[in-house]
């Protein structure tokens, strides 16, 4: 996968039989909304969580992480540019901003994280979103782990966030991310970490037809050779 930060090239995916090129921009050009793709832009959320979470140096739970899945969406949002609307596109970013805002730092208690991104969702919606909190709300409660009820039949929306959600360990900084941040949140020593995404790997299956055409099986099996490369170098 590509970097949040530096990304400059395109996708292209084969969707009902036509070819469709999707732009990997940089994260200032999602924020600005350069191409237009969904409504408004997201600046003052950017700025809200730039200037305000306080979970911005956690090892895993942190910018890098948050604004990975806004970036993730936004190609989703370019993949269903025909199924999704504007609006629900912006829903589904300002949710991605606001999915995990002031994580704790420590894993267990995922529903008090949640209610902690709501609340800052609550306390940061711009006057113009504010219609669609409980939507924007829903969504955020899709990420939750393990999935409670609200997401047993997510929209398509609620689907390609978890998606996102799920993807970091198949991104270019995987290890830092997963193997010691995540790893850290845990409790859990590097090592184990590793030989935990073998079955991760394995067992992971996507929502939707955006993150299966953009992490391919083909390229899961890749990225778990790579993680037994690893174990065999440091075993």
């Amino acid at each position: 996968m590509y970097d949040v930060l530096f990304s400059l090239v395109s996708l292209t995916y084969k969707k009902d039989g036509d070819m469709k090129t999707i732009f990997a921009d940089t994260l200032p050009t999602i924020i600005r909304n350069d191409r237009r793709l969904y409504e408004g832009d997201l600046t003052g959320y950017f700025r809200a969580v730039f200037k305000n979470a306080r979970n911005l140096y956690h090892p895993y739970h942190n910018f890098r992480h948050m604004f990975h899945v806004v970036w993730l969406c936004y190609q989703a949002c370019a993949f269903y540019a025909g199924e999704l609307n504007p609006r629900e596109m912006r829903n589904l970013l300002i949710a991605a901003v606001f999915h995990d805002f002031d994580h704790a730092e420590t894993m267990g208690n995922d529903a008090a994280n949640i209610a902690k991104a709501i609340k800052g969702l609550k306390k940061y919606i711009l006057p113009g979103d504010r219609s669609f909190f409980k939507e924007i709300a829903f969504l955020i409660k899709a990420t939750e782990y393990p999935p409670k009820a609200a997401s047993h039949n997510p929209s398509l929306c609620g689907q390609i966030l978890m998606d996102a959600d799920m993807a970091q360990a198949l991104s270019d900084v995987w290890i830092q991310q997963i193997v010691f941040g995540l790893g850290k949140e845990y409790g859990k020593r590097p090592m184990e970490m590793l030989e935990n995404e073998v079955a991760f790997h394995k067992n992971l299956k996507f929502h939707t037809a955006w993150a299966r055409k953009t992490f391919s099986r083909r390229e899961i099996n890749k990225k778990t050779t790579e993680v037994l490369e690893l174990l065999e170098l440091l075993r």
